[in-house]
């Protein structure tokens, strides 16, 4: 079982950036084997995938937010980061911390609100 806990959103100007960071607790095998990702969700929108990163340290992100967004992780603290930069009002969203393994854990999401 693995619990994930997303903080860094909030309030934040056209341009601006923001870190967002999950902790991830529990079972420290599986965490460590497990891919990790960022997800969004915008209101009356899908959720969709904004970055990935893998037990190796492979990652992969939207279009989107390429050259813009970098996933990182911290295997010793658990956590996994998404720093965002050049944040433009279409990136608003709350966005979901996601661990994949033999099971898929979400956390409960951080509002990210830029402003034009």
């Amino acid at each position: 079982q693995v619990q994930l806990v997303e903080s860094g959103g909030g309030l934040v100007q056209a341009g601006g950036s923001l870190r967002l960071s999950c902790a991830a607790s529990g079972s420290i095998f599986t965490i460590n084997i497990s891919n990790m990702g960022w997800y969004r969700q915008a209101p009356g929108e899908q959720r969709e995938l904004v970055a990935t990163i893998t037990s190796g340290g492979s990652t992969a992100y939207a279009e989107s937010v390429k050259g813009r967004f970098t996933i990182s992780r911290d295997d010793v603290k658990n956590t996994v980061y998404l720093q965002m930069n050049s944040l433009k009002p279409e990136d608003t969203a709350v966005y979901y911390c996601n661990a994949a393994a033999w099971s898929t854990w979400w956390g409960q999401g951080t509002q990210v609100t830029v402003s034009s």
